[in-house]
C-alpha cells in the first residue's frame, strides 16, 4: 500500500468491467505498477480527465494483493504539450517502458530520465532524434545491459574512429572488414559512449543499435506505436 503520495505517469490504460480502467503507471519509487481505477470511465468521475499520458501525477493506492486499487490521482500540472511527431514519439517511449520494465521494481534514475525525455519532446519537437536515442540508451543502462563502446571485445584495444566494428549480441564490438547492418564505424561507437547524437549519421547508427539491443527485451510482437506512426505520418521521418 502506498501510504504517501508518489509521483507517476500513465503509460497505458485499458477498459476493465463496465466503468473501470486498468492503468499501467511509471512511478518514482515503485517503478511500473498496474492499478485498478474503479469507476474511472463514469462521466462524472474525477479520474476520467486526469488519467491521461504525459500528465505529471501524484498517486496513492491501496491493497495487498497482486492487483491494487488506485485511491487518489491528482495532476501536478497540465499535460505536457506534445503534438504530432513528438506525441507519437511519446507513445513509443511509453510502450517500450510498458514492455521492458519489470513490475514493482524501482528505477528512480530512469524515472528522472523519462521526465527529462518527455519534457524535451515537448519543447524541442523539431529535433527529436537525439532525445529518443538518448532515452533508449538510458533504458538499456537501467536494464543492466552492458556493452563496451570504447574497446574491441576481441583484443581489448581502443576503438579506432576510422575502423569498422561488427556487433555481436553476447560479446560486443569486434573489428571487421565486413559492411552490413550489424557493423558500425568506430567514430559512432565513441559517440555512443558519451551519448553524443549530434551528427545525423550517428543518430542513424544509434537507431540500428538500439533496435538490436532492445529486441530481446521487447519480444517478437511489433510495437503498436511504431505502426501507428507509420500509418498516420507516412511521409514524415519515422524517428522511433
Amino acid at each position: 500500500m502506498s501510504e504517501q503520495w508518489q509521483r507517476g505517469f500513465v503509460l497505458h490504460r485499458k477498459n476493465y468491467s463496465e466503468t473501470s480502467l486498468l492503468v499501467d503507471f511509471f512511478t518514482e519509487n515503485d517503478g511500473r505498477i498496474t492499478l485498478l481505477a474503479k469507476g474511472a470511465r463514469r462521466p462524472r468521475s474525477p479520474l476520467k480527465a486526469v488519467l491521461q499520458p504525459f500528465t505529471p501525477l501524484l498517486l496513492r493506492w491501496t491493497g495487498k494483493g497482486e492487483l491494487k486499487t488506485l485511491t487518489k490521482a491528482e495532476p501536478v500540472s497540465l499535460a505536457l504539450p506534445l503534438n504530432t511527431i513528438s506525441l507519437y514519439s511519446g507513445f513509443y517511449v511509453n510502450e517500450v517502458l510498458s514492455r521492458v520494465l519489470e513490475h514493482n521494481t524501482a528505477y528512480p534514475d530512469l524515472f528522472q530520465d523519462y521526465l527529462q525525455c518527455i519534457t524535451h519532446l515537448a519543447v524541442k519537437a523539431e529535433n527529436i532524434e537525439p532525445i529518443l536515442r538518448t532515452f533508449e540508451f538510458k533504458i538499456l543502462q537501467a536494464l543492466g545491459y552492458a556493452v563496451n563502446f570504447t574497446h574491441c571485445a576481441a583484443t581489448g584495444e581502443n576503438v579506432s574512429p576510422t575502423m569498422t566494428y561488427q556487433f555481436y549480441q553476447n560479446e560486443g564490438f569486434i573489428a571487421s572488414l565486413l559492411q552490413n547492418n550489424q557493423t558500425f564505424l568506430g567514430k559512432d561507437l565513441l559517440a555512443f559512449s558519451c551519448l553524443d547524437f549530434s551528427e545525423k549519421s550517428t543518430q542513424q547508427a544509434a537507431k540500428r543499435f538500439t533496435r538490436m539491443a532492445l529486441k530481446p527485451y521487447l519480444g517478437s510482437a511489433p510495437l503498436k506505436s511504431r505502426e501507428l506512426f507509420q500509418a498516420i505520418l507516412p511521409s514524415r521521418i519515422k524517428s522511433a
